[in-house]
């Protein structure tokens, strides 16, 4: 099956209904629960099994619902990996709307210690979409487009940062952005493919460190 990245971003990207919508009905709930059970069927089995080596087939069974149910949720098995990464960007998005409110170094602390709400996944899972991300190609390119999109973000919170006096100006906010997320991706590979502390825990250590390096000096 073929696709567009964009489409492949597009498609699985969250819809936030705005605050004042009426709750929603139980066909929509229950959509809604179908949808989340055959995603977290799909990422214990690219934990279990890999990406590569998991099916769609297996994936329903698994989830208890039949392909076109599936495909009516998810395009292709690289939707559900989009989503997740949707996901991702969510959280930094939040992140953004409370470093408007500032400060900021206390917000990007908490979300990159928690790596963007990867913090409580599983290794495996990680390692999994870590490796589909090598191997499969257009996989590879809505990463690089989500690289590219959480790095405007974290731009901005920098840029935020450097208006308050929080952060030092004499490194474009671009730039600290691209590092951070050098820094990050790094951790979690590490910590991925050798969890001998607690994930968590290590984020925090890093950034504390590398704070060090971009606070401003007294």
């Amino acid at each position: 099956m073929t696709y567009s990245h964009k489409s492949m971003a597009s498609a699985t990207r969250p819809q936030h209904a705005p605050i004042s919508a009426v709750r929603p009905g139980r066909r929509e709930r229950r959509r809604a629960e179908t949808r989340e059970r055959i995603f977290r069927a799909a990422l214990h089995l690219f934990a279990q099994r890999g990406f590569l080596e998991t099916t769609v087939e297996d994936i329903t069974n698994a989830a208890d619902v039949g392909k076109g149910t599936f495909f009516n949720y998810f395009p292709t098995k690289e939707h559900v990996l989009a989503t997740f990464g949707s996901e991702r960007l969510t959280a930094l998005e939040r992140a953004l709307e409370r470093a408007k409110r500032g400060p900021v170094l206390p917000v990007l602390r908490e979300l990159l210690s928690d790596f963007g709400g990867q913090a409580k996944e599983n290794p495996a899972l990680l390692r999994a979409i870590y490796a589909a991300h090598a191997s499969c190609a257009p996989v590879r390119a809505e990463l690089q487009q989500r690289i590219r999109a959480a790095r405007r973000l974290l731009k901005q919170m920098f840029s935020l940062a450097q208006k308050g006096g929080e952060v030092r100006r004499d490194v474009p906010a671009q730039e600290l952005a691209r590092l951070t997320q050098v820094v990050f991706f790094g951790v979690a590979m590490s910590w991925c493919l050798n969890p001998d502390a607690p994930v968590r825990a290590t984020g925090e250590a890093v950034w504390d460190l590398f704070c060090r390096g971009i606070c401003p000096k007294n």
